[in-house]
């Protein structure tokens, strides 16, 4: 996949006559101290990342971390004071006015906390708004916003008022009128963090919902770790400008790059960010459904168990085979063990953790985990979930709970 967005020992210092407090910076001096010596603040301290075509990368911290500094370095509204921030292979620091205004016009566009619709045009005026200023003929531009409030779900909104909406709708009339410039990139600085909790639930899932059909690069920047941790194909995670760890959801949680991260990750609760998949195992023993009745029963002798998990072509999960039915038919030499296969029951490998619980309630058995074309990816129990909640407590909370 290629990389759409780089930054490369990217700096940012506010204010005016940056060269003593570049120099400091690179003699390895902190940013208070920095601003001690030099009365200038910095914003971003020599950060290095590459964000792929496509991803959703997530950047969370504490107020004044320097996530909006880097939000703005990568649409040109800030400049770097040293390094590079390149879009596409081209450095934003070297584009000419035109070039800049033109990457911001149809490359990149951006969605912000506050909704800024304009009270007096309905919906579909909205929405066409930006396409209004780049000079797209009105009937151009209206059946694209048409198209794109259908696209969130708002078609029969398009003739209403922002005043006649919640605040949920108009976030979406927000992300509706972004995505209607048709920009590769959206940069999106806590859109929902004005939201209520369950509305602003809501848009993180149609924002999952809607990347699978857009495809779009996303910089998603948020104060949130657990809506960092649902969204982010990958997060960084900063402080004080810098950028303390770049990982996956399950990497960071697992693999914490330091005490600050530790720290950073206190009270957030597994269920709710951990997927099907990375908690799944594969089992000890599972038979393909071309096998036969005595294989069948040597490998539950081996592993131990009364069942197994029957694959078919492709390793899709055909169901399950049991023990008290394989036992019959091999008192009567029977071989095929496709009649006495039978369903049981699956969770997708995107289910979050939360929804695992209830779902493995209900399996007879271990819970089978598929992918989206039912493919098998490995089962989870009881002791797996245990497992799983006792590893990122570090190994004592679960006798407290």
């Amino acid at each position: 996949m290629s990389i759409k967005i780089k930054a490369e020992n990217l700096v940012k210092i506010y204010g005016d006559k940056t060269d003593k407090a570049l120099e400091l910076f690179e003699q390895g001096l902190s940013r208070n101290e920095i601003q001690k010596q030099t009365g200038l603040v910095l914003g971003v301290a020599g950060v290095n990342f590459e964000i792929a075509e496509g991803e959703i990368f997530v950047i969370i911290g504490l107020s004044g971390s320097g996530k909006s500094t880097l939000l703005r370095c990568i649409n040109g509204l800030l400049m770097p004071t040293s390094g590079s921030l390149m879009v596409d292979g081209k450095a934003i620091e070297k584009l000419k006015p035109k070039e800049l205004r033109r990457l911001r016009g149809e490359k990149i566009s951006m969605v912000f906390q506050h909704f800024a619709l304009l009270p007096n045009r309905t919906i579909l005026d909205n929405v066409a708004f930006g396409l209004e200023l780049r000079g797209i003929p009105t009937d151009k531009r209206l059946k694209s916003a048409h198209q794109t409030l259908a696209t969130v779900g708002l078609e029969e909104w398009a003739d209403k008022y922002p005043a006649e909406m919640s605040g949920g709708m108009k976030q979406r009339v927000g992300l509706a009128r972004a995505l209607v410039m048709d920009a590769d990139i959206l940069l999106m600085d806590e859109p929902f963090s004005a939201l209520d909790a369950i509305i602003r639930m809501e848009m993180q899932e149609e924002l999952i919902k809607l990347q699978r059909e857009i495809q779009k690069t996303v910089v998603f920047v948020t104060h949130d770790l657990d809506e960092a941790l649902r969204l982010g194909d990958r997060i960084a995670i900063m402080r004080d400008g810098f950028i303390e760890q770049i990982g996956t959801s399950d990497e960071i949680l697992s693999n914490p790059a330091n005490d600050y991260v530790v720290n950073f990750l206190q009270g957030i609760d597994v269920s709710k960010v951990l997927d099907a998949n990375s908690i799944s195992k594969w089992p000890r023993e599972v038979i393909r459904e071309t096998e036969g009745v005595s294989v069948a029963l040597y490998r539950m002798k081996k592993a131990d168990t009364d069942y197994l998990f029957v694959l078919g072509q492709q390793n899709h999960l055909a169901g399950i085979i049991l023990k008290e039915d394989l036992v019959p038919l091999s008192n009567q030499h029977e071989k095929d063990i496709k009649n006495v296969i039978r369903e049981t029951r699956t969770v997708k490998s995107d289910t979050i953790m939360r929804n695992v619980f209830s779902e493995l309630r209900q399996a007879e058995k271990d819970l089978a985990v598929v992918d989206e074309e039912g493919r098998f990816l490995g089962v989870i129990t009881q002791n797996t979930l245990l497992q799983t909640l006792d590893e990122r407590k570090g190994g004592d909370g679960i006798a407290e709970s």
